[in-house]
């Protein structure tokens, strides 16, 4: 299996599986958006039959934890239990997908894996993907059967996954590092949610929606690494609460490239008094 097909699979390719009744993948709607992070009533009005409804910020984020960020990390011990309750089995391949820009499921696909799940993939293309593919949709809810899923690792700050601390990105241990926010929000001319604007000093923008086509879908490999010509390993990518940087580490990981994710991001940079911010391009 090539590096794309171990991070993505396609509207057509998960019809395919669905039709396996032996050997189908759990499927999860993780609808969030900045503006409207709660999906729960868009997926009650239609979703890809069999999904289960994540919530990101309940249950792909920990939001008892202070001091790093708008979305800390869950514990291992809450993925585990969240996914047993969306009906995962051991062993049992995962399809995780969304309605915006690749964000709720490319979180999705990093917490997971970071959790230590061998195989879960995005849905390429999103629910509009799944629709264009002549996909039905059935409203209401899945209450799924308890699944025996068991994850690997406790914290997920250390888990299958590199992270960045604040302190290891002052200290450049990310030789290159991207921030994955729209270009406006780099350059500080605008901050609608953080206290500070601007990005951390070193930073180049790489915006999650560049590297997705104006359908939903990824780019290919070539063109993914086009984007990182010049740029020396190894890569860390922030965002502003470490969601949106997850479509650009699944953008490289569909491309065979690793990277590292910072995942108190923007948010928790911009709220400790000793850390310096840039402004502009």
């Amino acid at each position: 299996m090539n590096s794309r097909a171990k991070v993505l699979v396609t509207a057509e390719e998960l019809a395919g599986l669905l039709g396996r009744p032996g050997d189908r993948p759990a499927v999860l709607d993780v609808r969030w958006r900045l503006d409207q992070p709660d999906g729960r009533p868009a997926y009650l009005a239609g979703h890809i039959p069999g999904a289960v409804y994540v919530s990101l910020d309940d249950d792909l984020s920990d939001h008892a934890i202070s001091g790093r960020g708008r979305h800390p990390l869950p514990s291992g011990a809450a993925v585990q239990a969240a996914a047993r309750r969306w009906g995962v089995g051991q062993g049992q391949p995962v399809v995780v997908y969304d309605d915006w820009n690749r964000a709720g499921s490319a979180r999705a696909w990093w917490v997971l894996t970071a959790a230590g799940l061998a195989d879960v993939r995005i849905l390429d293309g999103g629910l509009a993907a799944w629709a264009a593919a002549g996909g039905e949709l059935d409203s209401g809810e899945v209450n799924p059967v308890t699944g025996d899923v068991t994850v690997d690792h406790a914290d997920l700050y250390a888990g299958a996954r590199p992270t960045l601390s604040a302190d290891e990105v002052a200290g450049g241990a990310a030789a290159t590092l991207l921030d994955a926010r729209a270009p406006e929000r780099f350059r500080g001319d605008v901050e609608p949610v953080d206290a500070v604007a601007g990005h951390i000093p070193g930073a180049r923008n790489l915006p999650s929606t560049s590297v997705l086509r104006a359908d939903g879908t990824f780019l290919g490999s070539a063109e993914i690494a086009a984007r990182l010509t010049g740029l020396d390993a190894p890569v860390g990518v922030y965002c502003g609460s470490g969601v949106t940087a997850s479509v650009v580490l699944a953008a490289l990981g569909a491309a065979g490239l690793e990277a590292a994710l910072f995942p108190g991001s923007w948010s928790q940079w911009s709220s400790e008094a000793n850390r310096a911010v840039a402004r502009g391009d």
